[in-house]
């Protein structure tokens, strides 16, 4: 079965957090675009808070990802922690758009 986009939520943006932080220090000067990744989740996650249960509007925020992440293409000189970030926000970008 798979996941609705609240369920994607709660299992993954705690992490999302610490890890959108965490890849800006470690990977910020050689892959600027992980600020504007922390910025545009940062704005996902507000929205999803003041949404509450409803769905919140994140069209143009997801869109702003995919172009920003070139479709979440995980970079071949990163960590681990940096392509579960891009492997998370596709799968939140997935499933908000599937329901």
């Amino acid at each position: 079965m798979s996941k609705s986009f609240h369920e994607v939520v709660d299992h993954h943006f705690e992490q999302l957090d610490l890890f959108t932080t965490a890849i800006t220090r470690v990977h910020g000067k050689n892959h600027p675009e992980v600020f504007e990744v922390r910025e545009l989740f940062e704005t996902i996650n507000s929205k999803v808070k003041e949404a509450g249960t409803s769905k919140p509007d994140l069209d143009e925020e997801f869109a702003e990802m995919r172009r920003i992440t070139n479709r979440y293409t995980i970079p071949g000189d990163v960590c681990e922690t940096y392509a579960g970030v891009y492997n998370m926000l596709s799968e939140a970008d997935q499933t908000y758009h599937a329901s």
